[in-house]
């Protein structure tokens, strides 16, 4: 299927100028590059200070897991090979850091800064608040889920636009939610608000085939 195109307003994540000169040359592993992309990602998306982003995080992400598939090794096995390669050639910096109960690998860019704070991470009592645990991404053969959705149909996922998509899977039904971004598309309206309208309308009209409204997952229609 071709890429329909960047929208008008797509966000752009700033990548070391390297990454497109002397690394673009040397890496020969196409696992590799993706996930020094999605690292560089990630950490962009990230909040706050320390800025680093765990391996249970990234061993949950779909989009890294998607890139990765190649039918033949376990999920977590290519990830963390990719990211052996990655930090071994010096594009990003690792260590095993505490946090909560349990101890916790991070990546960081291997920038002057970020190996600072590893190494005062790593060496002192920095206190790190601890972090939800995520679960190791799986592929299946179920209906896409409305993170694939947005993330194929509208663009970049944002952690606050994650909190609103939850919220929407926890109210709608699985296929209400598919046709809401299906039509949006057709409508050439690919963006979040006017998918909202879409099930809003339908949740308090019906779908206009049978359907009356209110047929929410709480409801018990799957």
């Amino acid at each position: 299927m071709a890429f329909a195109g960047f929208p008008r307003r797509v966000r752009f994540t700033p990548v070391p100028g390297p990454v497109f000169g002397p690394l673009l040359e040397q890496i020969d592993d196409l696992s590799e590059l993706k996930c020094t992309l999605r690292v560089i990602w990630a950490l962009h998306e990230k909040r706050g200070y320390p800025r680093f982003v765990t391996l249970s995080a990234l061993l949950a992400d779909r989009t890294l897991a998607r890139a990765l598939a190649d039918g033949s090794s376990p999920h977590r096995v290519r990830v963390e090979a990719a990211l052996a390669r990655a930090v071994e050639r010096g594009t990003i910096v690792s260590g095993a850091v505490q946090l909560g109960d349990g101890q916790e690998r991070i990546y960081m860019l291997n920038t002057e800064a970020d190996r600072s704070t590893l190494t005062a991470i790593s060496k002192t009592d920095l206190s790190l608040r601890p972090l939800q645990t995520d679960e190791p991404w799986e592929d299946t053969d179920e209906r896409p889920n409305i993170f694939a959705l947005y993330e194929d149909n509208v663009g970049i996922l944002s952690p606050m636009m994650a909190d609103e998509l939850r919220d929407a899977e926890q109210v709608y039904p699985a296929p209400w939610i598919e046709d809401a971004f299906r039509e949006a598309v057709t409508q050439n309206k690919r963006n979040w608000r006017y998918i909202a309208r879409i099930l809003e309308r339908w949740e308090r009209e019906g779908r206009g085939y049978g359907e009356s409204g209110r047929h929410t997952k709480k409801a018990g229609y799957y």
